[in-house]
């Protein structure tokens, strides 16, 4: 008796001299509608930009590489690099004592997390740039004890200190969150069988975990940068000489306020840009052999018949 489940389904009405090789895609006109819109936007806008008189690009042009620009360009690109350092060591640790066994530090590490980040970064900047209000002076001694060290705040804190302070913790309550995820992300079967080859809990952590959660801490870890980056513009409210504050130091000069924030603009984008870029190779380098091409030629090379 014939199994009818095996035998292909043809169909005795088909056209047999139809090549399927030489098909043509569909034809969407909702697509073409589309394109044509899109295309006509985009030109309106490039025109918009290269007609309208206020933008005063020979303005742009003549600052874009101002001295006092690019001075505050740099301090921007270090506030992000000593920022997100910070931030990533201090959350890392954080995110540790959440997943801690012991409840107090895992409580004490939930709560600083609560707190950094659900109060704005320009408040925390604002905060810490007066701190001096509520404490006077900075002392190290015994508790309840006698003082060993004092400093004046006014001498410790001031503009950068207190910029790289408020950055730096809030940050590192955006990191811990994103750590944490990625070592949760690991499957509980991967530290076990560490753990039975004889690895150490250190081991395991940096050769098996590490490795496997930063797949998954990467790409918003590098959203964070990026949003770093954008967030030192903050610090021009504490009289910080970052880019921003830059510019508008030439525009109170000049009163020529829409060219030099477009000249901000541009080197924002361009910087962005290039850690977008980075971005994109460090996470190519941590999903080696787990992209669906690594996968399909995996599949291959294991069903190859030898010749």
């Amino acid at each position: 008796m014939t199994d009818l489940t095996t035998q292909p389904v043809r169909n005795p009405h088909a056209d047999r001299s139809i090549d399927v090789a030489d098909a043509r895609r569909r034809i969407h006109p909702w697509r073409v509608v589309t394109g044509v819109l899109l295309a006509l936007v985009t030109v309106q806008i490039v025109v918009f930009f290269a007609t309208n008189e206020r933008f005063d690009w020979p303005v742009v042009a003549e600052y874009l590489f101002n001295p006092s620009v690019l001075m505050g360009l740099g301090m921007s690109i270090m506030l992000t690099v000593i920022g997100m350092v910070l931030g990533s060591i201090l959350g890392t640790a954080l995110a540790a004592g959440q997943l801690s066994d012991f409840a107090p530090l895992r409580w004490a590490c939930i709560v600083f997390v609560g707190v950094f980040r659900g109060v704005p970064p320009l408040v925390q900047l604002i905060f810490w740039y007066n701190l001096a209000y509520l404490l006077p002076r900075i002392t190290v001694g015994v508790p309840f004890g006698p003082e060993l060290f004092s400093w004046s705040t006014n001498d410790l804190i001031t503009p950068l200190t207190a910029a790289i302070i408020g950055l730096s913790l809030h940050e590192a309550a955006y990191m811990a969150e994103i750590v944490r995820a990625g070592i949760l992300s690991v499957d509980q079967g991967q530290r076990d069988a560490a753990a039975a080859m004889g690895f150490s809990r250190w081991h395991s952590f940096t050769r098996v975990v590490l490795p496997q959660a930063m797949r998954v801490i990467i790409p918003p870890t590098g959203s964070q940068v990026i949003a770093l980056l954008k967030g030192t513009s903050l610090v021009s409210v504490i009289a910080m000489g970052d880019l921003l504050h830059s510019v508008q130091v030439i525009y109170n000069r000049t009163y020529e306020v829409v060219p030099m924030l477009i000249v901000a603009v541009i080197w924002y984008l361009v910087v962005v840009t290039a850690l977008t870029l980075v971005q994109r190779r460090v996470e190519r380098h941590f999903s080696k052999g787990m992209t669906r091409d690594a996968v399909v030629r995996r599949v291959a090379a294991r069903t190859e018949v030898p010749a």
